[in-house]
């Protein structure tokens, strides 16, 4: 029980990766928070945790908006006090913002019957990018001041997009690069006050948003025997392959010294260059 009663708040925590993360933190000792637009989904999960004898409690709001994340703050600092561990979790891609091609063909510049880079929708590449980096940037300002000269964590969520841009996603690519580079200001900016900040970036697990990508009708589409073929061990990644990095970055002890990097958990995939 190396959390006990740490308060840890993690946003996107009904998805399959961060609810992993929150019942992990939880089976530590942590007092869990789970923040998810969707609260069904957040309170499903801390249900969950609780049966098993854990501490938790779920809050909806959106990570695109300040005021709702001030509101849940104030509500969570009279129901159990100040964070201690911040997981910036939510984010994710959209099918609005996935082209159909991976590579350029002619008459693509005026096509208006598939999704090309020439009319990707402006609104549909903000929505992808803001809801991975500005969600990230606002849910930190928002909980980082509780964390000020008391050994907080942030941890925030990244992806193999941040090493190589995928084709067919732009906008979550260039977010999750952004989130990187973020992670890594955020870290010096905090480095004399207390915070530590970090990142991990998940290799290919198969997720609620990606699943449509990856199987059709259950079975494995071409994209997925690409990625496979590109990751030296062959499989997707299960939820809890993540935990183990995630205790180790939460852990002033383990990783008192460690802040600014992002650690893949992959497969292998960010080291492979395909020969």
């Amino acid at each position: 029980m190396k959390l006990n009663n740490k308060i840890a708040v993690i946003s996107g925590a009904g998805g399959v990766l961060c609810s992993s993360f929150a019942k992990c933190l939880a089976s530590e000792g942590a007092v869990v928070i789970l923040l998810d637009i969707n609260k069904d989904s957040a309170e499903a999960v801390a249900n969950e945790i609780i049966k098993d004898g854990g501490k938790a409690k779920a809050y909806g709001c959106s990570v695109l908006d300040k005021s709702s994340l001030e509101a849940v703050h104030a509500e969570i600092l009279r129901d159990f006090g100040k964070c201690d561990i911040l997981i910036n979790g939510a984010g994710g891609n959209s099918p609005r913002a996935t082209l159909n091609k991976e590579y350029y063909e002619e008459g693509d510049e005026v096509a208006n019957d598939i999704k090309t880079f020439f009319n990707l929708d402006k609104d549909d590449f903000t929505f992808v990018f803001d809801l991975n980096l500005m969600g990230t940037l606002l849910t930190s300002q928002v909980f980082s001041p509780d964390m000020l000269n008391r050994d907080g964590v942030i941890i925030n969520v990244s992806s193999m997009n941040a090493f190589r841009p995928l084709t067919k996603i732009p906008a979550y690519s260039a977010a999750k690069g952004a989130v990187s580079n973020f992670t890594e200001w955020l870290a010096v900016y905090f480095a004399k006050a207390g915070i530590r900040v970090n990142a991990i970036a998940p290799g290919f697990f198969v997720t609620k948003q990606n699943e449509s990508l990856l199987f059709k009708d259950g079975v494995p589409t071409a994209r997925t025997e690409k990625i496979l073929r590109a990751t030296p061990m062959g499989r997707f990644g299960k939820p809890e392959e993540l935990l183990g990095t995630l205790l180790w970055l939460v852990d002033n002890n383990a990783s008192g010294f460690v802040t600014g990097i992002v650690v893949p958990v992959d497969g292998g995939f960010s080291a492979y260059s395909g020969v």
